[in-house]
């Protein structure tokens, strides 16, 4: 077919597609391969093999499974350039296979003999070598007639064979954005943009995996050598990474070291030569950096480039014979990560970088814990910087360039370098929708920079950061005595500097790890002052003897829900220690408000808040009452239909440091999506008077000290006896549980109103301890396949803890009997055909290996978790419920807790099962 067809179908002044060429390749050398997950009008998988200098492609609409012998349907499709290995993005409307493509995995092949000789004859035996597929597979052409030849592919059994499906994989895969061709709006908020994160599994001293970038340099490598193989491609790649490998080495030896150039060098410096207008930089020395702006929203249009906003510490970096590091401040950090100064030693020409320094965990996220941990154990090797800017390139002054040029030349200067520098991509336009789904990822939020703009010191407009969680730099003026059976400290007190004097903003005592309450007080200590450094507003109320005031040196990050009527921080939570930033700074420099006035006057329209939906987002805090000797602490709700809450600082979470004040604001939070799960249904209810860690009692029963607000229901129960059980319709009643220290809500599966016919039947995928989670989640999916040919649809839902619920809403018609006997019938089938796999009764010594498929919550008087309720466990996990694609995405059973669940909305298909729910068949 060669590349002809692929030619005629595409306008390439349109689509950012490569046109590509054929190459001449080895037939004996390595053959590449790559997978893209292809959102066009039907969403699908295109499989492509490297054959004679192109990709042979086939259409795979259910993806590959790695179940051996499933097979999956794969339409054969035109020939493809070997440098569509690489492409990511956008095909515009219009054009052909108009929609979002994404590189789901790429790497080698090798086929078991002659590989054109077998697809001409119609069956190809071949193994892959990637980081998703691998091991053996088969291609079978069918006889059946079709203007497209149509295939098979299959897995063979070996060791990587299992029972995960494509979608099962797509953790780290971007989702289109939602404006694109063939996209859902909920694919688009989604957005994860995978090539904007450093890959999780690349270690610097590790060879790299294959990925669609090291595809694409191989493709590149063979057609411009002609007969060569990707071997021709190393030399770049070696000759910089080079002094990466083998022990640590000292900085001033590093800077010492001549490295070899960077090979593309003179075409690099024509092109900063023209960027620069011939515009001159000394080598070598400290840029200061570009600053950003605080802003509410994300900027729209195509004027403004996005980046994911890194959570690690800003560097300055010079590159060369002679590298550097600075912190934003300009002060050394070279001794602080010897291997990264290798890194920039081995890039071969002087240059200046922007970048932020980050840890990355399993899953592609950057993690300022690690890499606080990281450095105060001296074990950097797997650090990297993550570079998002130049400004200067072989004595070239690039600080006046446009900022997209600037990164496209940065973007080749890193090409194939050390994998401890880290190029960080930007998304062009798109802006809300990448910011939504960072707040959905749980990620700090993006940062968005006009595409024209210049590098100039200091901060501006040009540069804005927008965060999904608000946070903000304050100055610890004091602190607090430990109560009870914390250690350390109590609470830090915090002040904003703003207009060069210290502004009282309150306090935060959660959030400091273990750790910190271990070294911070020796800190603080060291520090302390008999004075005030701050003028305490009038309303606080003070306790002789327990504040400790300091000098004020350290600036802290702290994450927030807001501001009360006083001017001070509302639901603070401790984020890190801002090393890299002086107490000398204005806290409130970034921000496009207004300086801060004093607490004691500042109002609440004043304080700058966040529209997005947070915990406490959808109602007014309650006020907190001042206490006299005797008296219990009480807050009260400026909406008067809603308890007082009493005791609002009680710690219920303690390990997370979250109170009763903010379990309260959470429920006020997510009450209009957890109220149409509960309201009319008999509940029972997990009470923690002393927190977590305290006592705990379930609750079905009504009692003495339930309020009006909460309905009661005398009814007979299984066992003939009558008791008053007990639900709640509408927001006081829910409130009222909550303010009598109740964490979870367990609902029955039927209405007050038709009590003896459910409307719901819930599978709870409970796994033993040794079973990975994606083994939850493929039996999640074949739990919904098997209620899909039982004509019932479903949804899932995270529980907060190790499991997934499946749930699917049925017409209420048949009783609790039939139910029961349904999904008894329904959980013994799976268990008879894959015993290996399932068990369908609760006894922990045989579940060993195994998932128990809970239906015993379909029986009368039988209950489940609620969406959004809180659970009684060390974090606060939440219940959250999801679409099936999110579950193949989602990468740990409990991603949601009060911090974050309350940012997210119930899908909008969940409603849309229940109106049309069917009767169980029965």
């Amino acid at each position: 077919m060669a590349l002809t067809e692929y030619h005629r179908k595409r306008h390439f002044n349109v689509t950012s597609e490569p046109r590509g060429q054929e190459a001449v390749t080895d037939a004996s050398g390595e053959r590449s391969f790559v997978v893209q997950l292809h959102h066009a009008s039907v969403r699908h998988y295109d499989f492509r093999l490297e054959v004679d200098g192109v990709l042979r492609s086939w259409s795979v609409p259910k993806g590959p499974s790695l179940r051996p012998g499933e097979k999956r349907l794969a339409v054969e499709v035109e020939d493809h350039p070997l440098e569509y290995a690489a492409f990511e993005g956008l095909i515009p409307e219009g054009e052909y296979g108009a929609g979002h493509v994404a590189v789901f995995d790429a790497g080698t092949w090798r086929p078991v003999g002659d590989a054109t000789e077998s697809i001409r004859r119609g069956r190809l035996e071949f193994e892959l070598f990637g980081e998703r597929l691998k091991g053996r597979w088969n291609l079978v052409r069918t006889g059946r007639e079709s203007t497209k030849p149509q295939w098979l592919l299959l897995k063979r059994t070996d060791e990587y064979a299992n029972d995960l499906e494509a979608d099962d994989l797509l953790d780290g895969i971007p989702a289109p954005p939602m404006d694109a061709p063939g996209a859902s709006r909920e694919k688009g908020e989604r957005i994860r943009a995978a090539h904007m994160m450093p890959p999780a599994q690349t270690r610097p001293d590790r060879r790299e995996p294959a990925t669609a970038a090291t595809v694409r340099k191989t493709a590149v490598a063979k057609r411009t050598a002609g007969t060569a193989t990707s071997k021709s491609a190393t030399p770049k790649a070696s000759a910089r990474s080079s002094t990466a490998k083998g022990s640590r080495t000292e900085p001033a030896a590093a800077s010492r070291r001549r490295v070899v150039a960077h090979p593309a060098l003179a075409a690099l410096r024509e092109r900063a030569r023209g960027l620069s207008g011939g515009r001159r930089a000394e080598p070598g020395e400290f840029v200061e950096p570009m600053l950003t702006i605080a802003a509410d929203d994300a900027p729209a249009g195509t004027d403004w480039v996005h980046e994911w906003k890194w959570d690690g510490y800003r560097l300055i970096a010079a590159t060369g014979d002679a590298p550097q590091l600075w912190s934003r401040n300009g002060l050394s950090w070279n001794d602080r990560v010897p291997e990264l100064m290798q890194a920039l030693a081995a890039l071969g020409v002087d240059a200046a970088l922007d970048g932020e320094l980050i840890a990355v965990d399993a899953n592609g996220y950057s993690t300022f814990n690690g890499l606080q941990q990281a450095l105060k154990d001296r074990d950097t090797a797997q650090l990297r910087l993550c570079v998002f800017d130049l400004m200067r390139l072989d004595g070239f002054d690039l600080t006046r360039a446009p900022l997209i040029e600037r990164k496209a030349l940065l973007k080749d200067l890193l090409d194939g370098a050390d994998p401890r520098l880290f190029f960080s991509t930007d998304i062009r336009g798109q802006g809300p929708e990448l910011f939504r789904a960072a707040s959905a990822q749980g990620m700090e939020g993006i940062i968005s920079k006009r595409a024209d703009s210049v590098y100039q010191a200091g901060r501006s407009e040009n540069w804005l950061k927008v965060k999904a969680v608000e946070t903000r730099d304050f100055i610890v003026v004091g602190y607090t005595d430990p109560k009870g059976s914390r250690k350390g400290l109590g609470a830090l007190l915090l002040a904003q500097r703003t207009e060069g004097r210290l502004v009282y903003a309150g306090r935060v005592g959660s959030g400091l790890g273990p750790d910190l309450l271990r070294d911070l007080p020796r800190q603080l200590e060291a520090i302390a002052t008999g004075t005030a450094p701050v003028t305490l507003p009038g309303h606080l109320p003070r306790a002789a003897g327990r504040v400790h005031w300091v000098k004020p040196q350290f600036v802290v990050e702290v994450l927030f829900r807001g501001w009360s009527k006083e001017g001070l921080l509302r639901q603070a939570t401790f984020h890190r220690l801002r090393e890299d930033k002086p107490a000398t700074e204005d806290t409130t420099a970034d921000r496009r408000d207004a300086p801060v006035k004093p607490a004691a006057t500042r109002t609440r329209d004043a304080a700058p808040a966040r529209a997005a939906k947070s915990v406490a987002a959808s109602k007014p805090p309650a006020r907190a009452n001042k206490r006299t000797s005797g008296q219990v602490e009480t807050a009260t709700p400026v909406d008067a239909s809603l308890p007082t809450l009493s005791s609002p600082g009680k710690l219920l979470y303690p390990d997370a440091g979250y109170t009763k004040q903010q379990v309260f604001d959470y429920y006020l939070a997510v009450a209009e999506r957890l109220l149409p799960e509960i309201r009319g249904r008999l509940l029972s209810i997990v009470r923690c008077p002393d927190g977590i860690d305290g006592p705990r009692f379930f609750q079905k029963h009504a009692g003495p000290g339930f309020g009006a607000a909460v309905k009661r229901l005398p009814i007979v129960e299984n066992d003939g006896d009558r008791a008053t059980y007990f639900y709640v319709d509408d927001l006081a009643g829910l409130m009222s549980l909550v303010q009598m220290n109740a964490l979870e809500f367990h609902p029955w599966g039927s209405t007050v109103e038709d009590l003896e016919r459910p409307d719901r039947i819930i599978f709870d995928l409970d796994p033993d301890e040794g079973l990975a989670w994606s083994d939850v989640k493929a039996a999640a999916r074949e739990v919904r396949e098997r209620l899909t040919q039982a004509g019932l649809e479903s949804y899932p839902k995270l529980t907060g803890g190790k499991g997934v619920h499946v749930v699917a809403p049925i017409t209420p018609h048949a009783d609790w009997e039939q139910v029961r006997t349904f999904c008894e019938a329904f959980a013994d089938a799976m268990t008879r055909e894959q015993p290996e796999r399932y068990i369908a009764t609760m006894s922990k010594a045989k579940r060993e290996g195994r998932i128990f498929i809970d239906w015993l919550r379909n029986g009368r008087g039988a209950t489940g978790i609620a969406t959004w309720s809180l659970r009684a466990r060390a974090g606060a996990p939440a219940s959250v419920p999801l679409t099936w694609e999110e579950l193949a995405r989602v990468r740990t059973p409990n991603r949601y807790s009060l911090v974050d669940a309350a940012a997210r909305d119930t899908p909008a298909f969940i409603a849309e099962l229940a109106a049309r729910a069917p009767k169980l068949p029965v």
